[in-house]
């Protein structure tokens, strides 16, 4: 299988991002990018302008017509590239070999999907939550891990992923739902309940960086909330108590950090996730 990578990327008011995002992934080495499929949604700056300028391929779309899932579907279904490479504008590339080591695991056969480790560039609450989700030891994830993982086992990130194409077409993508948030996570059940395997490549690493405010966790978190009601076969799966470990990990990293400031942050940060959470079940 050779190196033959289309990647998507929707963008939306992305004129902080664009410049230096394009231009890392053009020094990406390795690996041959067949296209780079940006989709802006109308947007209120100059990313458009920006893109014209500099002659660089966009589709543009109205807002009402972007979807999470459907948007990034489009796309997928009207590649003829090998790989399909899903990023989010707002990631830091700063590895030329990002792109390689996060699709050699597909080229070898090893796994039909990956994924990458994320960091961030604050030293935040989400730097401890970034550390907990995405740990620096690589690991494949399949069928047989579920007991063992639990709900756990469909954690997949589109913010820098990638998944082999022809598996993605056989599977229907998203089924054409228009999901609110979280179609990696759909997408990757299907995946290792179809018997394949994904891979996190912690040597595939971006940073990604958030400094929400405590109304956007909540909303956030509501709308995964919402996500897992309209999905509820996912309650099937253990929870593996992993927001009580993630609350648990934040506060002794608070601790060995000394940290004392982020203490006054902590219990309203992680209220405002379970609250969120527990208002989209509803």
């Amino acid at each position: 299988m050779t190196s033959n990578v289309d990647i998507i990327c929707p963008l939306y008011n992305a004129q902080n991002y664009i410049d230096y995002l394009h231009k890392s992934l053009l020094m990406q080495e390795n690996v041959n990018i067949n296209k780079i499929r940006y989709i802006l949604t109308e947007s209120s700056d100059n990313t458009k302008k920006y893109l014209d300028d500099n002659n660089i391929y966009y589709k543009l779309i109205k807002k009402e017509e972007f979807s999470h899932s459907l948007t990034r579907e489009k796309e997928a279904f009207e590649s003829d590239a090998n790989i399909l490479v899903f990023i989010s504008q707002d990631i830091v590339i700063d590895d030329k070999n990002w792109l390689e080591k996060l699709i050699k695991p597909i080229l070898n056969n090893e796994v039909e999907a990956s994924y990458s480790r994320q960091l961030t560039k604050y030293n935040n609450i989400e730097k401890y939550v970034r550390e907990f989700n995405y740990p620096n030891k690589s690991i494949i994830k399949s069928k047989n891990d579920i007991d063992s993982l639990g709900i756990k086992a469909f954690f997949f990130s589109d913010a820098a992923s990638a998944i082999k194409r022809e598996v993605f077409i056989k599977l229907n993508g998203y089924d054409q739902k228009d999901l609110p948030t979280n179609e990696d996570m759909y997408f990757a059940h299907k995946l290792i309940n179809n018997g394949y395997k994904i891979k996190y490549c912690a040597d595939s690493y971006v940073y990604h960086s958030h400094k929400f405010t405590l109304k956007e966790l909540y909303t956030r978190y509501k709308l995964t909330g919402q996500f897992f009601k309209q999905n509820s076969y996912l309650y099937n799966y253990k929870a593996t108590n992993s927001g009580a470990k993630l609350a648990k990990y934040v506060l002794k990293r608070i601790f060995q950090e000394f940290r004392i400031l982020l203490l006054f942050r902590y219990p309203f940060d992680m209220a405002a996730r379970l609250f969120g959470m527990k208002a989209g079940e509803k």
